[in-house]
């Protein structure tokens, strides 16, 4: 598991955490049944506050992205497949919002806007 951290981001850092771990989740990288490492220990890794990796895994573990066993340490939880797709349209939906605003901002009308979703989306 890889986690990177950015002075510069608008985000908290716990935050940035729990997006990270969820993307790699949500992309495979992580799989149920998977040991997440101890808060100590990631925090010790990310030079962070325990308080902050208490807080990340905490969040994940209220969202449903991983579990937690007394004396074992934290797990990747079960793939719940509408959970994960309600995450990824979460994102889809800023990223588009922010699209959009720039969209607006530039002059772009809807039907250019869409022109490129379009083309966009059948490139990948």
């Amino acid at each position: 598991m890889t986690i990177s951290i950015s002075n510069s981001s608008g985000k908290p850092i716990y935050e940035q955490i729990t997006i990270q771990i969820k993307s790699q989740i949500a992309s495979g990288a992580l799989v149920p049944g998977d040991a997440l490492p101890s808060i100590r220990l990631l925090a010790k890794e990310l030079r962070i506050s325990v308080i902050t990796t208490k807080r990340a895994y905490e969040d994940l573990e209220r969202d449903g992205f991983i579990e937690t066993v007394a004396g074992k340490g934290s797990f990747v939880a079960g793939r719940n497949l509408e959970l994960l797709r309600e995450h990824a349209l979460t994102q889809i939906e800023e990223r588009l919002g922010a699209a959009v605003e720039l969209a607006k901002q530039s002059a772009v009308d809807c039907s250019e806007l869409q022109e490129m979703l379009e083309l966009l989306y059948r490139e990948e």
